[in-house]
């Protein structure tokens, strides 16, 4: 008995090690094949092929469409080191400095997460984590915003920090990945210095509720 509990614990690290392999050459794989054709769909039976590997094997490993595209999403976004959900408004207004840029270089990928049916649908399903992160980096501003004007400053935020806003700027202004990030993070800057309460608008608040 001891010499089975042996095998199957020397077995086990393998058996590991084959199914994370075979995950990533199907990520790999759908990676290659939106690259290739950001505006086309694709489909599980393509995915397979370009893995190497049988439908069933993809549905091992992904039970559901879905559940393959949110991985992928997850899986490319730790590949390019994009920050999707930042935990501090400075980790938030710098982000595009660096994520733009990893565009570039996945264009094809960030077209289809726009174009394409699944693009979309994954992107719905990440909203509400999103909008919580933004509202948390908002609320650790270290300045004082105007309550109004802070809810505008961060709807523009989700708007600019996006890959909407990367296409639109490399489409229509002709700007690089590098270029586009550092608009973006300028005009973010700009527009957190503009939602910021004045000291006049201070000062009358405080005098309506002192402190006790």
């Amino acid at each position: 008995m001891s010499d089975t509990s042996s095998n199957r614990r020397y077995s086990s690290p393998l058996r590991q090690s084959q199914t994370q392999e075979t995950r990533e050459r199907i990520l790999r794989a759908t990676s290659e094949l939106l690259n290739l054709n950001p505006f086309g769909d694709v489909s599980m039976d393509e995915i397979a092929k370009s893995a190497g590997v049988e439908r069933r094997t993809v549905f091992r490993h992904f039970p559901t469409r879905e559940a393959l595209f949110d991985a992928f999403w997850v899986y490319i976004n730790e590949e390019m080191g994009a920050s999707t959900l930042p935990s501090t408004l400075s980790e938030l207004m710098h982000a595009p400095l660096t994520t733009f840029p990893q565009f570039d270089k996945n264009q094809g990928i960030i077209r289809a997460s726009l174009h394409t049916p699944a693009g979309h649908a994954m992107r719905l399903r990440t909203l509400a984590a999103r909008r919580k992160a933004f509202e948390a980096c908002m609320g650790s501003a270290p300045v004082e915003l105007d309550p109004d004007k802070g809810k505008i400053a961060e709807a523009l935020f989700h708007l600019l920090y996006s890959a909407g806003a990367w296409e639109l700027l490399k489409d229509y202004a002709g700007m690089t990945g590098k270029e586009a990030g550092e608009a973006v993070s300028w005009a973010m800057q700009t527009i957190l210095k503009a939602a910021e309460t004045a000291p006049d608008d201070q000062k009358n608040a405080d005098e309506h509720n002192p402190k006790t």
